[in-house]
């Protein structure tokens, strides 16, 4: 899903300025660092919700599945500056260096990179670019790029040990990951990638372990996650059927008065009564 109010420069920034909230759901096939200007973005990783603000950089880590909202704040709207970082580039720059052997990804799903002036400054010397109409030389984006990781190497070193390490996807628990993701809406094929599998490996054992196809299970648990949201939280249909996995509005909509025999509205329009 395309970002709205967004430019990019190398193929490598973006930036990008919002004047109401967003939401889109996300896997990169790239680490994302980030800096935010001004406004709030939450992001989720299956049930559980991390919120950064004005000031914080932070990496969204690659082929991780993720919710993100972002939101104007304090008058001012959400603006962010944000950096691919190719895995060519990594590899050079970390091929003579020493990561942490002790780290976790969570580490960094749980917290901002450390502050530093550094970080700061780096930010904040990209934004002139975005008023060039030129593109960036393509060895400009490499010694930026370069520069920006010399300064995570020099105050964050969990967060470069992240960015220093190349794993493959393997094969993971699928009832786990399933259990924890199945409220984002992703084809088949990227769940199956997400879990190391092939499509055909992903549907067998998805069959195997939950006794149904992926298509009917995953339809069941997000109907039920929103007859949850819309009865017990008293949140509304146009709230719910994004973060219950729905491509759209008409879609829960039918899907749902199918499986319960009535209308997310009616709920609303009996709530309202009861009140």
């Amino acid at each position: 899903m395309e970002l709205p109010n967004a430019s990019d420069k190398g193929m490598v920034f973006m930036t990008c300025t919002i004047d109401k909230q967003y939401t889109w759901e996300n896997v990169y096939p790239q680490h994302i660092l980030a800096y935010i200007y001004s406004g709030e973005l939450t992001i989720t990783y299956g049930s559980h919700t991390l919120t950064f603000v004005k000031g914080d950089t932070l990496l969204v880590p690659k082929n991780q599945l993720s919710r993100s909202t972002k939101t104007p704040l304090h008058g001012e709207p959400f603006k962010c500056v944000s950096m691919a970082l190719p895995e060519e580039q990594l590899r050079e720059f970390y091929q003579n260096r020493t990561v942490l052997e002790s780290w976790s990804e969570n580490d960094l799903k749980e917290r901002p990179i450390l502050a530093h002036p550094l970080l700061e400054v780096f930010f904040r010397s990209l934004i002139p670019y975005f008023d060039v109409r030129d593109d960036l030389p393509e060895s400009l984006v490499s010694v930026k790029i370069h520069e920006l990781l010399t300064i995570i190497d020099t105050v964050d070193k969990k967060a470069s040990s992240v960015l220093g390490t190349f794993n493959e996807i393997g094969k993971i628990d699928l009832k786990k990951y399933m259990e924890e993701h199945y409220m984002y809406n992703l084809p088949l094929e990227k769940f199956a990638y997400l879990t190391g599998r092939s499509l055909t490996t992903f549907k067998s054992d998805f069959k195997n372990i939950f006794k149904q196809t992926p298509g009917k299970w995953l339809m069941e648990k997000r109907l039920n996650l929103a007859h949850h949201k819309l009865t017990r939280e008293k949140q509304k249909a146009t709230a719910v059927y994004l973060s219950a996995g729905f491509e759209n509005l008409s879609h829960f909509s039918f899907a749902f008065k199918k499986a319960f025999g009535y209308s997310p509205s009616n709920i609303m329009n009996q709530q309202s009564s009861a009140l």
